[in-house]
């Protein structure tokens, strides 16, 4: 007899709300929820693929353990008995920094992965630590980070209020957005458009959310900056600058006019392939529309610039005053953040507390760039003990990172290694142990992450939509486990984990003035928290002691785990709303407009001016029915449109006597790989576009279905010495290949 069940989306960053059938254990059916508070119903292809995502056969469902060289089926116990074995070993002969932690993209899409990675990583005390962060985003947590003082205060774009939006680098009908969590992000634009609206797409491919635009601008690869330097200058220089109530809150207006100075429209034209007439007149379209926002996505940010272009979009909405008001970019307030703290200087952000042992890399948010992992692993030098010992967490390196040939080699000759993966994919068959989280339906679901990126606040929780199976072992004990094992308390009770976290971080409340549990009993509130399990009786925690919350009883109609769950739907917490200059963390307690890390690199970017690639350069794209690596094993998301094909202009096809559908070779600086041409005007000419997350070919995995059409891995055709300063960011977009057709 088949039953509904409610679980929010967690394929995606929209984090839409889903109405799941079920049969006995096996989820059956999917659509959207119309009483969601925030999705309303809406629903895109992965969301409606949940049942087959949720239920594919090659996810595994015991933990794996390396026996004489090969992976075996084990117990829990014996996995976690090897996982403190192998890691503890490393740490104690070669110290905390010999042992590297990944973090893969899936991390934010579950509540484990937001609630105990950052327990891991303090216990273990390691310096090593990647993320898919610098492969995707980093440039964006650095310019905020500069300019707010936050690296996580990303102003979000006002898409249900805003007159005017400007995108680069953005595909949301194909990605239903990025640091931008927007159900319906298609509608939302057709709604800009239908109120009047004006909507510019910059963009070297003509993209569905191009065909949309009112505008699309073809630019070269990999000058974005340039052309916002460009629009800023123009601003400056027509005297269009109206910082508005922003005013008291700016510092270095008069320093940031000088630094862009040089980079007038005409200057960037040629770099940027944009005529400086349509330059100046995105400026002033920026300028005059009664409200207006920017927002630079993947492919502004995994540039040689990457972290200029995320500042100078910020730049542009500060410049026209639109930054923190209605119809502008504004900052989320998730129910979980911390206590809003008073406005005042704080402690800023800092780059490069450390670096990286090989190629000395400065480390951004605390992690180093993932195209450093295999030097790290693979070379020895006078700065320490290389990575011996690694933690993989929901992460597929050797398809996310610049050349996986090499990381493929390096991830072989690891002393120890462990993955909590569901698939024994290309990273995670070099695994020693192997730990399977169990499919989605089997999990609760909290957007911790995602929240702080939405365009309306709101706050919703499910709990498991299907019991735990017999023999599985849910992702947050899982997790609390490997924090136990790995950092010398193995065996403990899982539940100390939790125990821990809470006891820190209300003994660390009551001592703060602000928090509404200021002075109480830390113990006393702990035993007021509600919830059935721990990672329950955290969130509660957070609510509890969040913006919203009911401060453990001070505001009585506030939030709680409690309240969350008997508004099954979600609970709305209104439209974004201006918060300057609560949010800023800076030394200043102002907006930093030219910090000093980006004064330093501006240099850089005028030696662009004079940089024209010759040849054919790459950018990546996104599918709709796919997110990076992940679902190319589900039959439902794969074939059609969602191939992995070379676009090429027809234009450059013909001059290089390319025909529809042919192999062609396509080499690199970090090696080559064959691929099926696909000519399409969609690209504009001197530009080739291969998809990522492909290239499933190697042995020992477990992915039948992707195994059928692997694709090929465009990562390898980086060598990943090509980084954005700042960030450690790779670029993976405007990089020089050649194409060698095949005989």
């Amino acid at each position: 007899m088949s039953r509904t069940a409610l679980r929010i989306c967690p394929l995606c960053e929209a984090t839409c709300g889903l109405t799941l059938t079920v049969e006995g254990t096996r989820v059956t059916g999917a659509r959207g929820d119309r009483e969601d508070v925030f999705s309303k119903g809406f629903i895109c292809p992965k969301g409606a693929a949940f049942g087959a995502v949720d239920g594919d056969p090659d996810r595994l469902r015991t933990p794996l353990v390396r026996r004489d060289g090969e992976l075996r089926e084990a117990t829990w116990e014996e996995a976690f008995d090897a996982v403190a074995a192998g890691i503890r070993g490393v740490v104690e002969r070669d110290g905390a920094n010999s042992v590297g932690v990944v973090l893969g993209n899936p991390n934010v899409h579950t509540m484990a992965g937001a609630l105990y990675p950052p327990v891991l990583l303090a216990g273990l005390g390691t310096r090593s630590v990647f993320t898919a962060s610098t492969v995707d985003q980093m440039p964006k947590h650095v310019s905020s980070g500069l300019l707010y003082g936050d690296a996580n205060a990303i102003p979000v774009p006002d898409l249900d209020h805003t007159d005017h939006l400007l995108l680069l680098g953005a595909n949301p009908l194909e990605s239903n957005g990025s640091l931008c969590t927007a159900p319906d992000f298609p509608g939302k634009l057709k709604a800009l458009k239908a109120r009047g609206g004006t909507l510019t797409v910059v963009d070297p491919r003509r993209t569905r959310t191009a065909r949309l635009a009112d505008r699309h601008i073809a630019i070269r690869p990999g000058t974005d900056a340039l052309l916002l330097a460009a629009m800023a200058q123009v601003l400056f220089e027509e005297d269009l600058v109206d910082t508005g109530e922003l005013t008291p809150h700016l510092q270095g207006l008069g320093e940031l006019r000088e630094a862009v100075r040089d980079f007038t429209p005409e200057a960037v034209a040629a770099a940027c392939d944009v005529d400086a007439s349509l330059t100046r007149t995105l400026a002033r379209e920026l300028a005059a529309a009664p409200t207006a926002a920017v927002y630079g996505r993947i492919g502004s940010c995994t540039v040689p610039h990457g972290t200029l272009a995320s500042w100078l979009v910020d730049v542009l909405t500060i410049l026209t005053g639109n930054l923190d008001r209605p119809g502008g970019a504004l900052f989320p307030q998730a129910a979980t953040d911390r206590t809003p703290r008073p406005a005042g200087p704080s402690h800023g952000f800092a780059l490069g507390r450390w670096h990286s042992r090989v190629s000395q890399h400065p480390e951004a948010k605390g992690e180093l760039p993932l195209s450093a992992l295999a030097e790290e692993i693979d070379t020895t030098t006078a700065e320490g003990e290389p990575i011996r010992a690694l933690v993989t967490v929901a992460a597929n390196p050797v398809l996310s990172a610049p050349d996986g040939d090499r990381l493929d080699k390096a991830l072989g000759s690891l002393d120890f290694m462990v993955s909590v993966d569901p698939y024994l994919n290309e990273t995670s068959r070099h695994a020693h142990v192997v730990l399977p989280p169990p499919p989605p339906s089997q999990s609760p679901h909290h957007d911790f992450a995602f929240n702080t990126l939405a365009v309306r606040n709101q706050v919703r929780y499910t709990r498991p939509a299907v019991p735990l199976e017999p023999g599985r072992m849910a992702e947050t004990e899982i997790l609390a486990r490997l924090v136990l094992a790995a950092t010398g308390m193995h065996g403990a009770d899982p539940s100390a984990v939790d125990d821990l976290v809470v006891g820190q971080t209300l003994g660390k409340a009551v001592k703060e003035t602000h928090s509404p549990v200021h002075g109480r009993d830390p113990q006393e509130l702990a035993a007021l928290l509600q919830g059935d399990t721990g990672p329950e009786r955290r969130l509660d925690m957070m609510l509890r002691l969040g913006p919203y919350g009911d401060g453990f009883g001070v505001r009585p109609d506030g939030l709680s785990l409690t309240k969350l769950l008997a508004h099954p739907h979600g609970i709305d917490l209104g439209p974004l709303t201006s918060r300057l200059p609560q949010p800023l963390k800076t030394r200043s307690g102002k907006v930093e407009l030219l910090p000093g890390p980006i004064a330093d690199d501006l240099p850089r970017l005028r030696e662009a001016l004079r940089q024209r690639a010759d040849g054919l350069v790459l950018i990546g794209r996104r599918h709709l029915r796919s997110n990076n690596s992940w679902m190319h094993n589900v039959p439902a998301l794969t074939g059609g449109t969602n191939r992995c094909t070379l676009h090429i202009h027809p234009e450059d096809a013909e001059d290089l006597r390319l025909v529809d559908g042919q192999l062609v070779g396509i080499k690199g600086a970090g090696g080559a790989v064959t691929a099926p041409v696909e000519i399409t005007d969609t690209v504009r000419r001197g530009v080739v576009s291969l998809p990522h997350g492909w290239g499933h070919d190697r042995p020992g995995t477990r992915l039948r279905h992707a195994a059928q059409d692997p694709g090929v891995n465009v990562n390898q055709l980086l060598d990943g010495t090509l980084l954005d300063p700042l960030s450690g960011n790779a670029v993976l977009n405007g990089v020089p290949v050649e194409l060698i057709a095949s005989p």
